[in-house]
């Protein structure tokens, strides 16, 4: 009987997991893998509610900081980095005139859509919340954030950041704030941020830490205040995995040198 190997990860490393699976299954022919993906806070309360998994990969290592560990997972990895880019296609309103300089200005056309993931299932809907308010400041903007955040409402919010890709693709959006991975997964184009405010350099990380954001905690009773910081993806193996050996083999993949190399196929910088 083959021997299953349950995965539950981040929207965002959909690519990348998917090819590791391959990978691992050619190393162990009977191995059956089940894939499951959400916005990472959607994954992590998952977990907190009983979901048995043996490997979770999150979009965010605070995650587990705040929500997993001890409980659930004893330690976790982190395994790469991105940043935040603003994706579109060449049928989105204003795209062949958009530019890192003049973003803003063409998302608050009234014409224009654009969406983002929500901030309490998913890391990308926090940290573009992040990217608004440094923005507001990199730019010399007042009420930025303000406009932006009052422009994407509704069905604009997307549950995870790979569902803004068929978003754009669809037409339902003309532009979506996106991981630079997750962008080039899709084939969409985009506009590079200046790293001040796209929470891609850990130079810039003192500069990212101004922005924050409130979430929902542990319990709907409670809060949490998430601040800026560079982006970073994490795995680690679950206290209540069944295959715990399968499990840790996986894991050995994706932080070996041929698992970094899938990693930056996918358009992630590998640690």
């Amino acid at each position: 009987m083959a021997q299953v190997l349950t995965i539950l990860h981040a929207g965002a490393l959909r690519m990348p997991i998917a090819q590791c699976t391959k990978l691992i299954k050619k190393l162990y022919g009977d191995l059956d893998v089940k894939l499951e993906s959400y916005g990472s806070r959607a994954c992590a309360r998952q977990v907190r509610e009983g979901k048995s998994v043996d490997i979770l990969a999150l979009a965010d290592p605070v995650l587990f900081d705040k929500l997993l560990v001890p409980e659930y997972v004893a330690n976790y990895y982190i395994f790469g980095n991105d940043q935040i880019v603003l994706a579109y296609d060449e049928f989105s309103r204003g795209s062949e005139e958009i530019t890192a300089g003049n973003w803003f200005d063409i998302l608050q056309r009234e014409d224009v859509k654009f969406g983002r993931s929500d901030e309490n299932l998913d890391p990308c809907g926090y940290r573009t919340l992040m990217v608004w308010q440094l923005a507001e400041k990199y730019y010399g903007r007042p009420d930025l954030f303000a406009r932006l955040n009052d422009r994407c409402t509704g069905d604009k919010i997307y549950a995870k950041s790979s569902d803004l890709g068929s978003g754009i693709l669809e037409g339902k959006l003309d532009y979506a704030f996106s991981y630079l991975c997750v962008t080039k997964q899709f084939g969409l184009k985009y506009v590079t941020l200046p790293e001040r405010i796209n929470l891609s350099n850990p130079a810039h990380a003192a500069y990212y830490q101004q922005a924050s954001v409130a979430l929902k905690g542990k319990t709907a009773q409670e809060n949490t205040i998430q601040t800026g910081a560079p982006i970073e993806f994490a795995i680690a193996l679950s206290k209540n995995a069944e295959n715990p050996v399968m499990a840790k083999a996986f894991l050995d993949l994706v932080l070996s040198k041929q698992g970094q190399q899938v990693l930056e196929n996918c358009g992630l910088i590998p640690y």
